[in-house]
């Protein structure tokens, strides 16, 4: 009897460990059909993800804007040759990548645009993450044509005009954009306190 009452509590624990299995299982598969129906639904109209530009990023990979939909994005443009105002704008993204919980890093990305194409090669921008230390996952740097550059960076309120062969002058605007690649914070200026760009990222991550 006493043999009967173990086996069949064995089958009640087996049970209901495969129960509890394939409830895993169901969450997972129904987190997995959200995220797809997510990133097929229609674009706002405002959305960066609707310019049809092709990007070169620091691992010479050809991507569009879009295939960072779904990730929180805080974009700067830069070009690597600056020894002005790029290494402070370097240091604010730095910094604001200090204050984002480990935790939420993998859905945020943090995204330097060359406004200067022709010097900035993939191998350069490479180069330039490695030396800044910005060599994570979250890093991001991008290279386009001059034409697909001059729009974006209208896109970003942000002005560029080359004065020298290796000299720009240039907004210093940090931007921040959710998950549908709309804009819903900006911060201008040099070494400014980042506290409001940190809360936007942080409110687009919970969201």
């Amino acid at each position: 009897m006493k043999k009967l009452i173990l086996f069949l509590s064995l089958i009640g624990m087996m049970t209901a460990c495969n129960e509890g299995q394939s409830k895993n299982e169901e969450v997972k598969e129904i987190a997995e059909n959200k995220a797809v129906l997510d990133l097929n639904k229609e674009l706002p109209e405002l959305s960066i993800y609707n310019l049809p530009s092709t990007w070169t990023t620091q691992n010479n990979e050809e991507i569009e804007l879009k295939d960072l939909r779904g990730n929180v994005l805080v974009m700067v443009m830069i070009y690597t040759s600056c020894k002005a105002a790029c290494p402070r704008l370097v240091a604010d993204m730095r910094n604001i990548e200090k204050q984002v919980p480990e935790k939420d890093l993998d859905k945020v990305k943090f995204i330097m645009v060359s406004i200067d194409p022709e010097t900035d090669t993939p191998q350069r921008l490479k180069k330039f993450s490695e030396e800044n230390l910005m060599t994570d996952n979250h890093w991001m740097f991008l290279r386009g044509t001059p034409e697909d550059t001059r729009e974006f960076a209208a896109v970003l309120a942000v002005s560029y005009k080359k004065i020298s062969p290796i000299d720009f002058s240039h907004s210093n605007i940090i931007s921040v954009f959710d998950e549908e690649g709309v804009l819903v914070h900006q911060q201008e200026g040099l070494g400014v306190d980042n506290e409001e760009t940190v809360t936007a990222i942080h409110q687009e991550v919970s969201n």
